[in-house]
């Protein structure tokens, strides 16, 4: 149901902005596995959610692909209630 919510949002978004330089829909897909933890459902990350952001990670080629990453992330977390202290226990990938 959140992983549903979370696409939805995300492909609002994209209709509503500009061109990204990566794009909501290759966000969305590699970082939905992490929405239960991220919004306090799941105990701890999926080893999904982790590979989602790994290969979320190989896909920056620059700072403008960091910078529409971290808009994308903003957008989804300000909609679906994500919560600050869960993300920065996600390890980097």
């Amino acid at each position: 149901m959140f992983s549903m919510l979370f696409l939805l949002s995300f492909l609002f978004f994209l209709a509503n902005s500009g061109e990204a330089a990566v794009p909501y829909t290759t966000v969305d897909a590699n970082a939905a596995a992490c929405l239960g933890f991220a919004t306090g459902m799941a105990a701890k990350p999926s080893s999904a959610c982790c590979d989602g952001l790994q290969q979320l990670a190989q896909t920056v080629k620059s700072v403008e692909d960091k910078k529409a990453i971290c808009r994308c992330l903003k957008v989804g977390a300000k909609s679906l209630g994500i919560q600050d202290r869960f993300l920065s226990r996600i390890p980097r990938a």
